[in-house]
């Protein structure tokens, strides 16, 4: 084996094994991630029916906006003014990049939302967007008179003294009245950590870190038992069920016991309907 086969077999190997140790804590980590992104993957495909069916049912389709007003949600969803920080910080139009690298290091966050006088969400301003401005500034690059259009705007926006000039705009916002798994959505989406909330004329009323739309989104095992007996209460028959039992480990529902087939297969398509459910162990003998 030469040289270079020696160093693609290592490059291969290492690409193997983690470059972080393996802690006690690592598999719960990775089973909340997973469920994490079945809840987002859920919430995506019922946006998307949701889209494809407004023009069926003879209405106008909605213009895209992130902040529009979400659809009635039902009995027990979480909201996101269940899960939002209030108060929540934010930057003035007008206050100088200085001011904002310190204001993001003091909240120890990544970006915040700017704000014009009346408190309505105007933008976004980052670490990165201060670091861009840094960095053109620092290396003397103009770009030329027929540079890329895109090189040109990032040059002109970091040209900017104020969170106004150098802040993304316009923001990704949420309603508080939307689901958890909408904001989940519309924050992968985005890539976003932490998203706005605005009131319906556009004023920050709070934000909603990523994390806790996670803790949200994601139940523990007993929580997930209760749907799914709730569930196979509205589906089955008593007598139907009498002999079922559940259990659920780590998102894992196991179904135990004698019921009709035609029936079971029912119930099965109800829990796996259940958007933090992981896997569905169907161990049910046909009555």
């Amino acid at each position: 084996m030469n040289d270079h086969e020696n160093f693609s077999a290592e490059a291969e190997a290492r690409q193997d094994l983690p470059s972080q140790p393996w802690s006690p804590g690592e598999a719960g980590r990775q089973d909340m991630l997973i469920r994490y992104l079945g809840a987002v993957a859920t919430a995506a495909a019922e946006h998307a029916h949701a889209e494809e069916q407004a023009p069926a049912r003879g209405t106008a389709r909605p213009a895209a906006s992130p902040s529009r007003q979400p659809s009635p949600p039902e009995a027990g969803v979480p909201l996101v003014r269940d899960v939002m920080d209030v108060p929540a910080a934010s930057l003035r139009d007008d206050l100088p990049y200085r001011d904002i690298a310190r204001l993001l290091a003091r909240e120890q966050v990544g970006a915040l939302p700017v704000v014009d006088g009346e408190g309505h969400v105007v933008g976004v301003v980052s670490e990165s967007d201060l670091l861009a401005k840094v960095a053109f500034e620092a290396s003397g690059h103009r770009p030329g008179r027929i540079g890329r259009l895109r090189e040109r705007r990032i040059y002109s926006k970091a040209r900017g003294e104020t969170a106004a000039d150098l802040m993304t705009s316009p923001a990704v916002t949420v309603l508080p009245g939307a689901t958890v798994a909408e904001a989940a959505w519309l924050a992968a989406l985005s890539r976003l950590k932490r998203l706005p909330v605005t009131d319906g004329l556009g004023r920050l009323v709070g934000v909603v870190p990523r994390d806790a739309l996670l803790q949200a989104l994601i139940r523990d095992d007993a929580g997930i038992r209760a749907e799914v007996e709730a569930r196979m209460e509205a589906c089955c028959q008593p007598g139907d069920r009498a002999t079922v039992e559940v259990a659920v480990h780590d998102g894992i529902v196991e179904l135990t016991g004698r019921m009709p087939s035609a029936t079971t297969a029912r119930l099965v398509a109800e829990v796996e309907d259940i958007a933090d459910v992981v896997e569905v162990k169907n161990l049910l003998t046909a009555a």
